[in-house]
């Protein structure tokens, strides 16, 4: 156990026979600090099962146009050799994707890549290596003809077999972090609310194989008794030593510029991994440009990226997909509304609420109705919570599912809110929170979303406001139609596994 002072805190205390000798290193030092001792082997062999997986699906992706082929075209058989004979162009397509993607570190095992972020490389690493393989075969197998049906089947299967077969290989590898295996030590700098929420993330998320140590934080009333601060920030290299950190993330936006340098450096003599978790100004900083007033060196903090021609094209968007939605879903609709008033007679259909939209804007936001008709009147406005009495039983299935928010379609046909952006609340909430969260005000720079960056990142509810606003802020400085369309297909995923409300 760590020595503490009297006023209870835990300090770095002095290496143990198994601990850290002032040199630095101790007998486990063999291995990566902060890692398992079977942390090294599962990384050497997820890394090999990443290469056979990608040349696997490559070469079943060129098999399956070539057997397209063969069955659109009955001269093929005459006129293409088979399938053998396709071993060069096949061979120079799979070292270029082998390649490819070893230069673009996709063979580097990472633990905080979405599956959405790594279809997105893999689609554009592949298409590097094809257009790489197609160069190069045009020099060396001049003698195969490969049809362009087939080329296509081997670019576009092999990044849906190659992304498949990630995620499983993915699915395995966390099943096994779960046990114990690959773990990483992670030690978080400051124990505020940001330095709360990255443990809560981490605790919720075994599969990532973290494990939180402890905290750093300078001494302070503020620091919840609880937590098991190691020490300061100053202490960062001793910590490091003594608990074989491997990952430390730094969470203490009252850090000075000098004092994040420090502790980058220490953590790079001591060979350990740093992430940050931006404030405010980082987040709205993050691609800070330059520009000239006549001669005149400028910052561009931000330029606005919703506006003019890229407002325009949102909105054709959202009315071509809302359109396309409520035609789509409009069976499921109706049996949603005459199940509501069978379960529920003596409630209206639809729940109107007035929500704040962009600039401020009130609008009348369109539910199904979840809930008793009086389910407020004795409370006041509240916000829902888990289990929450107030629903009714088919509500909950449709919260569950976000079933509840499907007409919300129409606010979105009519320009009242946009298919992505930052969900509008109460003008009762938003009064209260703008006082207490930096920057609030500014969620409103866009139309509110059915759905946005903090929904699918699990903050909903209940969860963290300054935190939801966060990843608000994000979206609206960071917008481009990826992104939309990352948002959308990431929420069409909470809401086939139930996880994207309550």
């Amino acid at each position: 156990m760590p020595a503490t002072t009297d006023t209870g805190r835990a300090t770095p205390h002095a290496p143990a026979a198994h601990e850290p000798s002032h040199t630095g290193r101790t007998a486990l030092s063999a291995r990566e600090p902060g890692a398992s001792p079977r942390g090294p082997l599962l990384r050497l062999l997820y890394v090999v099962a990443l290469v056979v997986n990608d040349i696997l699906a490559v070469a079943v992706a060129f098999a399956l146009g070539y057997a397209h082929f063969q069955v659109n075209n009955p001269r093929a058989a005459v006129t293409q050799p088979p399938l053998t004979g396709y071993s060069e162009p096949l061979a120079l397509l799979v070292g270029a994707v082998v390649v490819t993607f070893a230069l673009r570190r996709l063979y580097i095992p990472r633990r905080d890549i979405s599956a959405l972020d790594l279809l997105g490389s893999l689609a554009l690493s592949a298409s590097i290596a094809s257009v790489v393989a197609l160069a190069f075969g045009a020099f060396w197998a001049r003698g195969t003809d490969v049809p362009r049906s087939i080329l296509v089947w081997a670019w576009g299967g092999g990044i849906l077999l190659m992304w498949l077969g990630r995620l499983a290989l993915r699915a395995l590898v966390g099943q096994l972090r779960r046990r114990g295996w690959d773990e990483t030590r992670v030690l978080i700098v400051g124990a505020g609310p940001e330095g709360q929420v990255l443990r809560d993330r981490i605790v919720a998320a075994p599969e990532l194989g973290y494990r939180v140590v402890g905290f750093l934080a300078e001494p302070g009333p503020d620091v919840p008794a609880d937590l098991p601060v190691l020490g300061e920030p100053a202490d960062l290299t001793q910590v490091i030593r003594a608990h074989h950190v491997g990952e430390v993330l730094v969470a203490q936006p009252s850090l000075s510029h000098q004092q994040l340098v420090e502790l980058v450096g220490q953590c790079t003599r001591e060979r350990v991994s740093i992430k940050v978790f931006p404030d405010f100004f980082q987040i709205m900083a993050a691609e800070v440009s330059t520009s000239e007033l006549g001669s005149l060196p400028l910052l561009c903090v931000r330029d606005v990226t919703l506006r003019g021609w890229n407002r325009a094209l949102k909105r054709a968007v959202d009315v071509v997909g809302s359109a396309v939605l409520l035609v789509l879903l409009a069976p499921l609709l109706l049996a949603i509304a005459l199940l509501v008033k069978l379960t529920s007679p003596g409630g209206p259909v639809f729940f109107v609420q007035e929500r704040l939209g962009l600039d401020d804007r009130p609008f009348l936001l369109l539910k199904f109705r979840s809930m008793r008709v009086d389910a407020e009147a004795g409370t006041g406005p509240v916000m829902a919570r888990p289990d929450d009495d107030r629903t009714t039983p088919l509500g909950r299935l449709l919260r569950r599912f976000s079933l509840d928010e499907l007409p919300q379609l129409i606010n979105v046909l009519v320009g009242e809110m946009s298919l992505v952006g930052p969900r509008p609340e109460r003008p009762h909430f938003v009064q209260q929170f703008e006082k207490a969260i930096p920057r609030y005000r500014d969620r409103h720079q866009e139309k509110a979303g059915m759905t946005g960056w903090a929904q699918v990142n699990g903050l909903r509810g209940r969860s963290s406001i300054a935190e939801r606003t966060r990843y608000d802020l994000f979206y609206v400085e960071h917008w481009s139609l990826l992104f939309d369309l990352k948002i959308l297909l990431s929420t069409v995923a909470a809401v086939f596994r139930g996880r994207n409300a309550y």
